[in-house]
């Protein structure tokens, strides 16, 4: 009977990405992520629902982090300040993903079904922050305008930290994105 293997989900998820690749998202199987990995089927099962799920395991735990973080920021904080305070905090959540992020995103790009998905996982982020800046006392309206604005400018910043990892960190990228569009809006 094989021992666990405590590297097994990297191996997948590396098997994955490396097929992803080369033969496009579409056109990678798991038998064969499995199979480039040197595990199972079952031992895939264990750590991933589908292939979809190699790119997107864990972000269902975005939304409650990102609120939490929210719902952490100082209580004197607007509620704006407060969000980009917790965007700086969530930088955290990606500090083990700068490896593969770009190469995600690339894979992410070339399938509308993992577009979609995306755009999904995003709202529900969205959703998240609405309900938290509405407990800090913003109005509906307001709480889902800021949200917006607030996942975009997390979109800008994760999007700028995988291009150039090297180049500034995660909270350092969204400083960056929140001047630039504070930029923007001061005449």
């Amino acid at each position: 009977m094989p021992r666990w293997d405590p590297e097994a989900k990297e191996r997948l998820r590396a098997a994955a990405l490396e097929l992803f690749a080369e033969r496009g998202y579409d056109n990678a199987t798991v038998a064969q992520i499995t199979e480039r990995a040197g595990l199972t089927r079952r031992t895939f099962s264990r750590y991933f629902a589908d292939k979809r799920d190699v790119l997107f395991a864990g972000s269902e735990q975005l939304p409650n982090a990102m609120a939490d973080a929210v719902r952490r920021a100082d209580p004197a904080l607007p509620p704006f300040q407060a969000l980009l305070a917790a965007l700086v905090d969530a930088g955290d959540l990606f500090a083990g993903l700068v490896s593969h992020a770009a190469q995600r995103r690339a894979i992410i790009a070339s399938s509308p079904e993992l577009q979609e998905r995306e755009r999904t996982k995003l709202a529900a982020v969205t959703e998240a922050v609405v309900g938290a800046l509405r407990e800090r006392g913003a109005n509906e309206s307001s709480a889902k305008m800021l949200a917006q604005v607030g996942i975009a400018v997390f979109h800008t910043a994760f999007e700028r930290w995988a291009e150039h990892p090297e180049g500034a960190d995660f909270a350092a990228r969204v400083r960056e994105a929140a001047a630039e569009l504070a930029a923007h809006l001061t005449p």
